[in-house]
């Protein structure tokens, strides 16, 4: 969603990282372009005034003026200030003590209340807590089995005494919902409401008797991240009529231009607590202002790729991989775990975008050439071996290559492709696990000095394999783009004989 919005505000910034000193017209250009930035991805116009010259008057500053390289502490500023009109600080949801927690949910029709009530009950239960779905919607068609349905999937119960479709007491339900919770046990009640084609009375006056009812803990407006400009005013409007203590943004993984997520919380001073970006109900997670700020300018969001990697890899299971890797050991069946594992944290493009530099054009363009049906075929390839095979793939000659490719409906060439990648693969990866001091050499005791070899000719220390610490060089050759040349500084170097001489070592010449 971000897409445009963060490709103008790097361009803008980019231009200023090769200059050593800002003058006040270079400023003023930067400013200009950042506005520009804003109104294309539809923020509030008067957001936009407040955030650029907030900018410009902390660039015209001592702070700027006074700094080692102005150009890198404008880019500061602008990100600290996008982090501020963002919400500041990750505001986490307000829980009773005792009893159960109230929360509801408060919208327009049409802006994912529902589905939302599912993903953030099967958030909560992931967090250690029982919640309960109340289905108070009872104006929308089939809203209250669609809410029983989400239910279901995010293994939650839903209370539902009234079938809906027009028929029932919204209000009367809820109360009788926190009743359900109290005598059920449930520590958590979430409260789903029905939204209007527009801002109305009637919907302001239904959903104020619901949170009088109820007297919720929270009261989330849930608002669709692509109605652009709209969102503040409707927000403003449930804020007047309803008033509600937190915001959570959907449909945060559409084209429109993001401007809701940069307006709503300026306008309304209440903070963004969660943002859904996806219809599963995984795709739901808590609004990290400053993670959103590094990702708009380009700096990634590894610590969001870390947390989403430690839910579904096993850590026990990790730890026996990497033991593997460091062995040579390494299995198809441990391969395809791992890439189970991949497929469960969501699309790989998705999962590439994260890393800084995720949003330039040059990787946009590789991203966009991202296949995830590539890694089904490879799991229809592994999956058509037998367990011995998949332990051993040295055993897969020819007949074999060819039973496992009918059988998973691939040419053989792909299974030969898959089983030769894989022993490369398998190679580096032990290769530069030792490099980096994860195998499990040791120190070298003695050198081996004028020994000959089957041409007569010395061997030098350093040439060829040792059988000590520092394991063989890798083919740098063979490694992917970008993975060519040589870390800073390899491992085991400190440890090496007195007199050893590096330059001796025979590297592949670089293509």
């Amino acid at each position: 969603m971000f897409d445009t919005l963060s490709e103008r505000l790097t361009g803008a910034l980019r231009d200023l990282r090769g200059k050593g000193r800002l003058s006040e017209s270079d400023i003023d250009s930067t400013c200009r372009e950042i506005r520009i930035a804003l109104l294309e991805a539809d923020v509030a116009l008067p957001v936009v005034r407040s955030f650029v010259a907030k900018i410009k008057e902390r660039a015209k500053g001592a702070e700027v003026s006074a700094a080692l390289n102005p150009a890198q502490q404008v880019v500061k500023i602008v990100n600290e200030e996008l982090v501020a009109i963002l919400g500041g600080e990750t505001r986490r949801l307000n829980l009773a003590k005792q009893g159960p927690s109230v929360i509801m949910l408060a919208g327009l029709q049409g802006s994912g209340k529902t589905t939302l009530a599912g993903k953030l009950a099967k958030w909560l239960a992931g967090q250690g807590h029982t919640p309960l779905l109340v289905a108070c919607d009872l104006q929308r068609p089939n809203a209250v089995t669609q809410l029983q349905i989400v239910g279901e999937r995010a293994g939650a119960t839903t209370f539902a005494p009234e079938p809906g479709n027009g028929v029932g007491d919204p209000v009367d339900v809820a109360r009788r919902g926190i009743q359900h919770a109290v005598e059920k046990q449930y520590d958590t009640v979430i409260v789903d409401t029905a939204g209007r084609l527009g801002v109305d009375t009637e919907l302001m006056a239904q959903a104020a008797a619901i949170r009088d009812a109820t007297n919720p803990h929270e009261v989330l407006f849930v608002v669709d991240a692509m109605i652009g400009q709209d969102a503040v005013a409707t927000a403003q409007a449930f804020r007047d009529g309803v008033g509600f203590s937190g915001v959570v943004l959907t449909k945060l993984d559409g084209d429109a231009r993001g401007g809701a997520a940069l307006s709503v919380r300026e306008v309304t001073g209440e903070p963004i607590l969660f943002a859904s970006n996806g219809e599963k109900l995984e795709d739901f997670d808590v609004f990290h202002p400053d993670r959103m700020a590094s990702r708009i300018l380009g700096m990634g969001d590894v610590l969001t790729l870390i947390e989403q990697a430690e839910q579904v890899f096993d850590a026990e299971q990790a730890e026996a991989t990497a033991s593997k890797i460091t062995s040579g050991e390494l299995s198809l069946e441990d391969f395809l775990q791992q890439m189970l594992a991949i497929r469960k944290m969501g699309p790989i493009g998705n999962l590439l975008g994260m890393l800084p530099g995720g949003n330039s054009a040059q990787m946009k363009e590789a991203l966009s050439q991202v296949d995830d049906r590539q890694l089904d075929r490879l799991q229809a390839i592994i999956r058509g071996m037998t367990p011995a095979e998949r332990d051993d793939p040295k055993i897969i000659n020819g007949s074999r290559r060819l039973r496992i490719a009918k059988g998973s409906g691939v040419a053989v060439s792909e299974v030969n492709d898959l089983v030769n990648r894989f022993f490369e693969a398998r190679k580096m990866m032990k290769q530069m696990a030792g490099q980096f001091g994860f195998g499990g050499g040791g120190r070298r005791s003695k050198t081996r000095k004028g020994k000959k070899n089957a041409k007569g000719k010395g061997r030098a220390v350093g040439q060829g394999r040792p059988r000590g610490g520092l394991p063989a060089l890798p083919d740098l050759s063979k490694m992917p783009p970008g993975l060519n040349e040589l870390p800073p500084g390899l491992a085991g170097l400190d440890q090496l004989p007195a007199g050893f001489d590096p330059s001796r070592l025979k590297l592949p010449k670089s293509k």
